[in-house]
């Protein structure tokens, strides 16, 4: 028995409701359950109650058993002092208060039908082979539209934890929108592989000298690359002599350091993936648009999100994955497929963040930018997909990595939509 099932059956009166006595026989009448208080302090609050037909407002406290009162530190709170009923699954002691009056108790084993507990337990229950997540042989029956409002509420929680990180730059930055714009876009281009080292990357250059640099394409280049540590190798090309030259001169001049810098990985990539070719892209992007988190803002249709991102390398890049050795031509525009992710990882959170900032409602927008763009494809959305082909756009790919890594790993399924309806 866990308290996050007597928390759901107490918010929606999964009990029999008439009948209800204490554990001292005192009879107990409903009107108001409470506001579910899912931070610290008692468990509802704002109850509506008549004890033995005495009606009482106040405070109810959940516990597996009667004790936990004692085990959790209650008794030295004053935030309980106000419970006016102590709901437990086993009543193993009585709760005192400070004026040595008893906390009336409800056993709630004793009003609680089987077919409630059948379906928890049918839920929970482990099977022989460990199953991937606790539904999966209801999943496939969870009605469409139950289904599709709870993606949509996802996706919206999984964009909220997405803006903690650029909450935290932006207060670092005094509100530099696009300086933040750019460490996060920084870490996108990187993807999994080299994310955190371009995060680091980002972060160890001062804007100011992004704006500063950003006008002449191949000083930009040099900026990124030398910090990075790409400039370090004995190469005899002219490009890559005249790198060195710019990083040099811009390293003394902004007094630059790179000993913090998380080195970056070309092992297991695509050419096409290398953190150089990732690098001249993302100095092109911001050779190319001065003003790139204006424009951002501005612009709400996924065509005009491809247009805005569509760049290529510098020239040498066209005949190279690496400055050491030279490859057939082929230039090396951002395709639609990471044009998506940057939107889904960066360019969406940012919008819907800079809304939020401003109190104004964006919802809408970035709901349908993100139903434009095709689902991603992980083991995540296979799995699901195997179940209930459910995923076709990026927003159920990502409300469904909410949803699996959020709810399902941690066992809350009683505050996820989809096991609220099994549990009916």
């Amino acid at each position: 028995m866990k308290e996050d099932f007597l928390h759901y059956i107490w918010k929606h009166k999964k009990i029999q409701t008439k009948g209800l006595k204490t554990t001292t026989g005192e009879t107990i009448e409903v009107s108001s359950v409470g506001q579910h208080n899912l931070n610290s302090g008692p468990d509802f609050f704002n109850a509506h109650i008549a004890i033995d037909k005495q009606l009482w407002a106040g405070n109810v406290e959940v516990h597996v058993k009667s004790s936990d009162w004692f085990l959790h530190g209650h008794e030295q709170d004053r935030a309980y002092d106000n419970v006016i009923l102590h709901l437990v699954w086993e009543h193993d002691m009585d709760v005192l208060r400070k004026d040595n009056t008893a906390v009336p108790t409800l056993r709630l084993k004793d009003f609680i039908g089987h077919d409630i507990l059948n379906k928890y337990e049918t839920l929970f229950k482990e099977e022989q082979h460990e199953k991937w997540i606790n539904c999966e042989q209801n999943f496939s029956g969870v009605d469409t539209f139950v289904l599709n409002n709870w993606l949509e509420r996802l996706y919206l929680e999984r964009l909220e934890r997405k803006t903690k990180v650029i909450e935290k730059l932006l207060e670092a930055s005094k509100n530099d929108w696009e300086a933040v714009l750019f460490v996060m876009l920084a870490k996108n281009f990187g993807l999994k592989v080299n994310g955190d080292s371009f995060f680091s990357l980002a972060r160890s250059v001062d804007f100011s000298i992004i704006r500063k640099v950003q006008s002449k394409q191949r000083s930009l280049e040099a900026l990124l690359f030398g910090q990075l540590g790409l400039l370090e190798d004995d190469v005899e090309d002219a490009y890559y002599l005249d790198l060195i030259k710019e990083y040099k001169f811009l390293k003394q001049k902004f007094k630059l350091e790179n000993n913090q810098i998380i080195p970056c990985q070309f092992f297991r990539l695509r050419p096409s993936n290398f953190p150089t070719i990732r690098i001249s892209q993302l100095a092109s992007l911001y050779y190319e648009h001065q003003n790139l988190f204006s424009k951002i803002r501005e612009t709400n249709h996924l065509n005009d999100f491809y247009e805005l991102f569509k760049v290529s390398t510098s020239r040498f890049w066209e005949t190279h994955y690496t400055f050491q050795k030279e490859s057939t031509y082929f230039k090396k525009t951002l395709t639609r497929s990471f044009i998506d992710l940057v939107l889904i990882n960066t360019v969406l959170p940012f919008k819907f963040y800079y809304a939020t900032y401003h109190g104004k409602n964006v919802d809408e927008d970035v709901i349908q930018i993100a139903r434009s763009i095709a689902s991603e494809n992980n083991s995540i959305i296979g799995a699901f997909n195997k179940l209930k082909k459910v995923s076709t756009t990026s927003l159920d790919s990502q409300a469904l990595i909410q949803l699996k890594t959020e709810y399902c790993e941690k066992n809350r399924c009683l505050q996820c939509a989809i096991g609220n309806r099994i549990m009916k």
